[in-house]
């Protein structure tokens, strides 16, 4: 029995496929195109079997929906004991809410499955499938939980459905490389920097994990979730969703209603409330158990395990379940079209000046072809990553990819300059964040800022997720840059916009 596989990665990017095909019914304009849409999708459905006993309260018409979507190497007709998860998520649809709220639960959370005894989440869908999944999660986490529907994604499809909508520009905060030959995790060998990821390469950006937590490694699918949405938008998928769709319908598992029309208009009429609305990610407050990898003196490896107090839970389920309100929506939406002073000065609270390692940088992307910015500051504590020191960890020499620049090419193929240089926290938790740059002016990343803000004379673009800044950006004439906060968004929200505001060139 598989329980705990080194190189299976779940990815939330599950919830995107979900949410492509629940925002396509907006395509039926009319009561009989949207009764043979449903029929149509109910079919596509259909070519695998609905889970078996599945453990679902079916809503009644109108009521909030939670849905539980799972990320599986799960072939339908294969026993679970055959099969693993690292992707645990649940979805929040209220038709009152403005937004769609999105908790990913770790695969790593110590818990006591039922029958069974002491293990990692992810463990019970081996053990038991997604009902005894629902059951464990019942018993250790959320016992108010209530599921209405389960979708359950295998990952055979994933490198399709990227390429079937376009791939996906994402922002790769440092270098990514491992061979399946030496380690046991899945190969990957990404460089750092803005860039279009396509199947395969996508595929192993969101599975990676031979360096990480299951904590950054969920930061760093819901991104990509973030990255995807803003970058296909609700019209492609409306044009594509036939082959969406087939995709979907040929590789996912759902409860027996999802099977049927009367289920399937229920639930998307609940989602037609729901539609443009911004996907609110609920951050589930897991910590690291001490004495994660150790060897004890019989030999063993203590697991990796988190865990979370009783009243966080309590606290982060209710967060999950209450709906945002329409007043407090509505103040996000002016926001974002106001500009905002900050100060007129840059401030230096957490930061530290760092002009010589940031001008060795610059120095080192003499051929960028394009003007070259680095911030006067930087976080107290941090670190350029660097060919020359090796300041960062490289599992293979990599001349090139601290600092890098290269070709970046937009939707269309055209090709502008772009450089990245890469500064870390704590390598060792995936603690990465960074400055880019390129004459892209209008990247998928850039497309909708939360907020402006006038600091040291720079107008600059803010780009926050849960109250937190996730990107800070300033446009020049000729190019635009921008600074990455890191996965986890570790750094406070007044350092990036100062950071951002000291770019120098």
């Amino acid at each position: 029995m598989r329980l705990m596989p080194h190189s299976r990665g779940g990815a939330l990017w599950r919830f995107f496929l979900a949410a492509v095909i629940i925002i396509s019914a907006t395509a039926a304009t009319t009561a009989v195109a949207g009764l043979l849409q449903f029929k149509q999708l109910a079919a596509d459905i259909s070519l695998t079997p609905a889970l078996k006993h599945a453990q679902v309260t079916i809503p009644s018409p109108g009521d909030p929906q939670t849905i539980l979507i799972i990320g599986s190497d799960h072939r339908a007709g294969a026993p679970f004991n055959a099969a693993n998860t690292d992707t645990m998520m649940l979805v929040r649809l209220n038709g009152a809410s403005q937004t769609i709220n999105v908790m990913s639960i770790p695969r790593d959370l110590q818990v006591h499955v039922p029958g069974f005894g002491q293990y990692k989440l992810n463990a019970a869908y081996s053990l038991g499938g997604p009902n005894l999944l629902i059951k464990t999660i019942h018993a250790n986490v959320f016992p108010n939980l209530h599921v209405n529907h389960i979708i359950d994604v295998n990952f055979g499809s994933f490198e399709k459905l990227v390429n079937a909508i376009g791939c996906v520009y994402s922002d790769v905060d440092h270098r990514y490389y491992n061979n399946t030959a030496l380690t046991g995790y899945s190969s990957i060998n990404i460089q750092p920097g803005y860039q279009k990821l396509c199947g395969a390469s996508a595929l192993s950006f969101v599975r990676f994990r031979h360096t990480d937590s299951d904590l950054v490694r969920n930061a760093r699918q819901q991104d990509f979730i973030r990255w995807a949405k803003d970058q296909y938008g609700v019209a492609n998928i409306i044009n594509n969703k036939d082959t969406l769709l087939r995709i979907f319908g040929a590789n996912t598992q759902t409860d027996g209603d999802l099977h049927t029309t009367d289920g399937l208009i229920n639930l998307f009429n609940l989602v037609a409330f729901s539609a443009g609305h911004t996907i609110k990610q609920v951050k589930f407050p897991a910590y690291q158990l001490s004495g994660c990898g150790t060897v004890g003196a019989n030999g063993a490896t203590t697991p990796c395990y988190l865990s979370a107090t009783s009243s966080d839970e309590a606290n982060v389920f209710h967060e999950f379940m209450q709906p945002t309100t329409v007043a407090a929506a509505k103040k996000a939406k002016s926001a974002g079209k106001s500009v905002q002073k900050h100060s007129a000065h840059i401030q230096t609270a957490g930061l530290v000046a760092d002009r010589a390692d940031g001008r060795a940088q610059a120095s080192a992307l003499s051929r960028a072809g394009m003007p070259v910015y680095f911030p006067r500051l930087i976080v107290t504590g941090s670190n350029y990553c660097s060919d020359q020191t090796s300041q960062c960890p490289l599992e293979v020499p990599s001349p090139g990819s601290y600092p890098r620049h290269y070709t970046l090419r937009n939707q269309g193929g055209h090709p502008y300059p772009a450089y990245r240089m890469t500064l870390a926290i704590n390598p060792v938790l995936g603690e990465y964040y960074g400055v880019q740059g390129t004459e892209w002016q209008h990247p998928p990343l850039l497309a909708t800022p939360s907020e402006t803000k006038m600091v040291g004379g720079k107008k600059l673009l803010l780009f926050a997720q849960g109250g937190k800044l996730v990107d800070v950006a300033w446009r020049t004439r000729r190019a635009v840059y921008w600074i990455s906060n890191t996965l986890t968004s570790d750094i406070p929200n007044a350092q990036m916009v100062d950071m951002a505001a000291s770019l120098s060139r």
